[in-house]
């Protein structure tokens, strides 16, 4: 069921599902104290108290953006989702790394639309992902099915995926 319903939603317009989003995290947030609390709690311990009262309240619809954009990132076309991209900033640094030989390293916090970023790079080269697993199992198949992409190899977070990732650093 649950499957159905991520794909209904991935066929839906990038700007709709966002907007749904919005909305999605504001109901999360009026009717989940917990959530409230590890929010705040983790906006004040990222950013400060001042900042965190400044911004908890574009965190809560960002959250529920991300969340509603998942569908839309595992499950559409490639091409559709590297056309989305706008801007790339440093791209000179990848490039100079590149002629220097050997792999590249990139570290990618999980802000806003973090699936984008290996997407967008598989399509110029071969990249390996480390992952943690869902904490809800049936997420498990969509996560590793979106993610599964020609030059875009997934490994487990754990010493068999350091190892993958090793193994792909080696051969550049």
């Amino acid at each position: 069921m649950a499957s159905l319903i991520f794909s209904l939603l991935a066929r839906l317009p990038l700007g709709l599902l966002q907007a749904f989003g919005v909305l999605a995290g504001w109901l999360t947030y009026a009717f989940s104290p917990t959530y409230r609390r590890r929010l705040r709690s983790n906006l004040e311990q990222a950013l400060g108290p001042d900042e965190a009262a400044r911004l908890w309240k574009q965190a809560v619809g960002e959250i529920g953006k991300q969340a509603l954009e998942l569908p839309w990132m595992l499950l559409r076309p490639q091409p559709d989702l590297v056309a989305r991209v706008v801007r790339v900033s440093g791209w000179e640094h990848v490039e100079a790394a590149e002629a220097a030989g050997g792999g590249i390293l990139f570290i990618t916090p999980h802000l806003g639309c973090f699936e984008i970023t290996a997407q967008y790079l598989s399509t110029h080269a071969p990249i390996t992902v480390l992952y943690r697993p869902p904490k809800q199992a049936w997420l498990q198949t969509m996560i590793e099915t979106g993610r599964a992409r020609e030059q875009l190899r997934i490994a487990p977070a754990d010493l068999t995926g350091v190892r993958a990732l090793l193994k792909a650093l080696k051969k550049g």
